[in-house]
């Protein structure tokens, strides 16, 4: 079962959608139980940072995380649930991450030319290096942001895309994979790193 994380925070529709066109079982889950009980876990996420790490916490949710992504299960994170991923965030003040990759949050104002729109809407390009959930799209394939914030300061970039500046599109450790995209609304390109995450072992 996959196991997408019900937090509050996230319309899961469109995920839940693509999984089961994809042949996936897979389940909103709001309990610690649910994770351990999950083979691959799925972290969503629209809205502030501080706020979802907030309801992660509330919910039960962060430590049990944080405990299935050390014992080796593949987890992913989608858009602001992959910036959760990471160790703090800079959005409206300093917020902590779950601290499972090293980096931070940080405007794409910081680093895209004055006068780009903020938020980044629209489908990009993405460079990517040799990882699992790659392993079945093309170098160039486009893939459907929406973010005005991304990871910085992270060592582990997997991949990334050009808007006006070089953007951190995924970041991946070990089990653990993140993407600042919507692979849910990606298309058959989305489809496919989905498909690629949902096999790995």
């Amino acid at each position: 079962m996959i196991a997408i994380v019900d937090y509050g925070v996230g319309n899961l529709f469109s995920l839940h959608s693509s999984l089961r066109a994809l042949g996936f079982d897979a389940e909103n889950v709001t309990s610690a139980q649910k994770l351990r009980d999950a083979s691959h876990i799925i972290l969503p996420g629209v809205g502030a940072f501080g706020d979802a790490a907030k309801k992660l916490c509330e919910a039960g949710l962060r430590d049990p995380l944080i405990e299935e992504a050390k014992r080796g299960k593949p987890i992913l994170g989608i858009c602001l649930g992959m910036q959760l991923l990471l160790s703090k965030s800079f959005e409206f003040g300093e917020h902590d991450g779950l601290g499972l990759i090293p980096g931070s949050v940080r405007s794409i104002a910081e680093t895209i030319p004055a006068g780009l729109k903020i938020p980044h809407i629209g489908w990009n390009e993405l460079r990517f290096t040799e990882h699992p959930i790659f392993s079945d799209i093309r170098q160039g394939d486009s893939v459907y942001f929406v973010h005005s914030y991304h990871a910085t300061d992270c060592p582990n970039v997997i991949a990334t895309t050009d808007y006006g500046a070089t953007l951190t599109a995924a970041v991946g450790k070990d089990n653990v994979v993140g993407c600042q995209f919507h692979p849910e609304k990606s298309g058959p390109v989305g489809l496919k790193i989905l498909k690629s995450f949902c096999n790995m072992r």
